[in-house]
């Protein structure tokens, strides 16, 4: 077997949950196809299948005969073009069957003593019955016929059983007892119910376009052209799609910037907070790098292009969202067993229904039977259930996305709400993460000592080094060839500069090796420390040849998200490889109340382990590269960074801004998310257990209620209706 793909395809016709349930049966059953998972509120459905044994055109067919289509999709626009085709459409069809209704109402409630009034009714509502709601009954055979059934089959049953009733009573009007000899009909039922759902539906498809409008808003930020700056240094517009890596160009006040590069020359502020979240421009200037999508504000700027087309920040966030709006989170897996056995359970209870009233026996029985059976079918609503949570999970990942909080996976946005511990790493995350060395005491000060010390950090990939590199290039110095070179995991490194050891790291390096700290050393150490100050040692086999400071301050931020995460009832640690001393002046002057110091990345996941023992729900916040084996251990990852891709792939969420925060931000945005997938649900089986023994009549020999078939098919439209704008709400709520 080849490489299985996953691939997403957006699907036309599912009306209600248990069709999303039926569109992902019928795939799986499909040769080649190992999984498939359909979303009603995105009417999109993605496939994981073997290339080389599935076509698409199978998968269509497939669909295409239980009455639902599978569309290849081309492009997006084409696909909003196809469904504002059907919006289109389904307007005109509750237009026109709402025009013949109005009369067929008007009749029924005023004017039945007149002659033929039955007759007119047949003639006004038989159109909408079964012109204007035909799909209902053709989606609902072709599924009949593949052993499914969904909201349509209600909705076919309901309308036709209430029309051939009344047509029945229509011809032979005395079979039944009709009192004075007027036939009992439900014509105006089946019409104001074909209208009902129509609009319903109607109104359903352009709230569920709003729940999307955060995705859209991103896919609308990428620009159509680009300036290319040709060998001649002459700008030429030309589509954003032909820019190549390497390539030039020029960007101009109140441009967005066509791809991700590296500023060359020029400077300029740059609005990111479409990308970040940030409110504030960022200035930039000659070697800074810049993201499409962005806004530049003010002055002019050249670029080199780094990444293009999908490799972009902004391509691959749009592309995490969408895949995360298709996922489900593990309550829609439950809803989805419900939405499996809704439609037979409800049309059982219609039937048992009718079964009761027809043994009650007296006069009316029979009018009142075909009532609750058309009632109860009506009713039921599976769109609500189908609803509740992926229209809730689309609008908190998108409003997510607009602040700056990209979330990978909605299990982990439905499991944030629940952390009552949140373990914080120190660099990169509660610091800056531009460490900058500020002091340093030579003990054997000379040029070849120092190009010794240039070439060993050189080789070194953390960011401490880095620090080192660039103090020691302001000096124009060298690095120095070397012979061997080794990482100590959490240490330091170790290399050979011909037959001469040196080394380079923090103090359990130097002790392991044998190196001994003076007095002297040890008070410059721990003043340094005290004021927060990473110690690096570089000394050669025997001794210590210098000592470094290196600072890296507190974000401004920091103090702030902390105690806005306090004020969530979240205990909060910080976890780091640094001295002790070091580690607590930054916890202390971030207001963080718990540390570990001196961790290598095992002890940090070690450390979560430890906390989950003990019954804590642990996220844990890091840079998605020295601090994976903690964020895999993690019940919620954190990624700080700009949305590298090592950080998209191993946390539930990605911060895209430096800006700490964000995180409390996210917190609520899961508490408030989750708030409301569970308002929906409540809604909706609350709903159901209400509605459904009213419709069928069970409160009818107590008070005498029993629900009338129109006002049923006008609660049913409603359910959905506001389970989308409960949803909605979640745009305009404050983090």
């Amino acid at each position: 077997m080849e490489t299985l793909i996953r691939k997403s395809y957006p699907v036309t016709g599912m009306s209600c949950a248990s069709c999303a349930v039926t569109v992902q049966e019928i795939l799986k059953k499909q040769k080649g196809v190992t999984d498939a998972s359909a979303n009603f509120a995105l009417n999109s459905v993605w496939v994981e299948f073997d290339p080389s044994a599935v076509k698409t055109d199978l998968l269509q067919s497939a669909l295409h005969s239980a009455g639902y289509e599978l569309v290849e999709e081309s492009s997006p626009e084409n696909v909003d073009k196809i469904r504002a085709t059907e919006l289109d459409l389904l307007k005109k069809k509750t237009i026109w069957a709402a025009v013949l209704t109005v009369p067929v109402v008007i009749i029924s409630m005023f004017f039945m003593q007149i002659h033929y009034s039955g007759w007119i009714l047949l003639v006004l509502s038989t159109p909408v019955t079964f012109w204007f709601g035909r799909k209902f009954f053709t989606t609902a055979i072709r599924l009949i016929k593949t052993g499914h059934t969904n909201m349509d089959t209600l909705v076919a049953l309901s309308t036709g059983i209430a029309w051939l009733f009344s047509l029945f009573n229509l011809l032979f009007p005395h079979i039944f007892g009709n009192e004075g000899g007027h036939p009992q009909v439900y014509f105006e039922a089946s019409a104001v119910i074909i209208v009902f759902i129509l609009l319903g539906r109607y109104l359903e498809e352009k709230a569920k376009e709003k729940t999307t409008s955060a995705l859209k808003a991103l896919m609308n930020l990428q620009p159509e052209t680009a300036n290319l700056v040709g060998d001649d240094g002459i700008d030429r517009k030309v589509p954003a799609g032909w820019i190549k890596t390497g390539d030039s160009l020029r960007v101009k006040p109140g441009e967005r910037i066509p791809v991700d590069g590296v500023v060359v020359s020029g400077t300029s502020s740059v609005d990111e907070s479409t990308i970040t979240g940030e409110s504030l421009p960022v200035v930039k200037k000659a070697g800074d790098g810049v993201f499409c999508g962005t806004i530049n504000q003010k002055g002019s700027f050249l670029i080199t292009a780094t990444k293009v087309g999908g490799e972009t920040l902004l391509s691959r966030i749009i592309q995490s969202v969408r895949d995360a709006q298709n996922n489900k989170p593990p309550v829609q897996k439950l809803v989805d067993k419900v939405s499996a056995v809704f439609v037979p359970a409800v049309i059982l209870v219609g039937i048992i229904s009718f079964l009761v009233w027809i043994l009650a026996g007296d006069a009316g029985s029979l009018p009142r039977a075909v009532q609750a059976l058309v009632s109860v079918l009506i009713i039921a609503c599976p769109c609500a259930l189908g609803l509740a949570t992926p229209t809730a999970i689309m609008v908190g990942i998108g409003k997510g996305a607009q602040k700056g909080i990209l979330i990978r996976d909605p299990a982990g946005l439905e499991k944030s709400c629940r952390i009552d511990t949140l373990v914080f790493d120190k660099t990169g995350t509660v610091t800056v993460g531009k460490p900058e060395v500020t002091d340093v005491c030579w003990k054997q000060e000379s040029k070849e000592l120092k190009e010794i010390l240039f070439g060993i950090e050189l080789h070194s990939e953390h960011p401490l080094a880095e620090a080192v590199v660039i103090k020691l290039k302001e000096s124009g110095l060298l690095p120095a060839p070397l012979t061997h070179f080794e990482s100590v995991t959490g240490k330091g490194v170790v290399a050979n500069c011909g037959e001469t050891r040196y080394m380079t790291g923090n103090e359990e390096l130097l002790v392991n090796s044998g190196i001994l700290i003076g007095e002297k050393d040890r008070e410059i150490t721990s003043m340094w420390q005290q004021e927060a100050k990473t110690i690096v040692y570089f000394a050669d086999a025997k001794e210590i040849l210098a000592i470094i400071a290196i600072a890296d301050k507190v974000k401004a931020s920091t103090p702030l998200a902390v105690e806005r995460l306090k004020n969530l009832d979240i205990e909060l640690h910080m976890l780091t490889g640094d001295h002790e001393i070091t580690a607590g002046r930054v916890a202390m002057l971030s207001g963080i109340p718990r540390f570990k110091a001196k961790c290598l990345p095992a002890d940090k996941a070690e450390y979560i382990s430890m906390l989950q023992k003990k019954g804590r729900v642990v996220g844990m916040v890091g840079d998605g590269v020295n601090d994976s084996q903690a964020l895999a251990a993690s019940d919620v990852s954190f990624a700080m960074g700009s949305g590298s891709d090592t950080s998209m792939e191993v946390s539930d969420m990605t911060i895209v801004s430096s800006d700490l925060n964000t995180i409390p931000a996210a917190i609520r945005l899961s508490r408030l998310t989750v708030r409301t997938i569970r308002q929906n649900l409540f809604w909706a089986f609350f709903y159901n257990l209400i509605t459904i023994p009213l419709a069928a009549g069970l409160f009818y020999p107590l008070w005498g209620i029993q629900l009338n078939p129109m006002i049923a098919g006008a609660a049913m439209a409603l359910s959905s209706l506001s389970v989308v704008s409960n949803s909605l709400r979640l745009k305009y709520l404050r983090l």
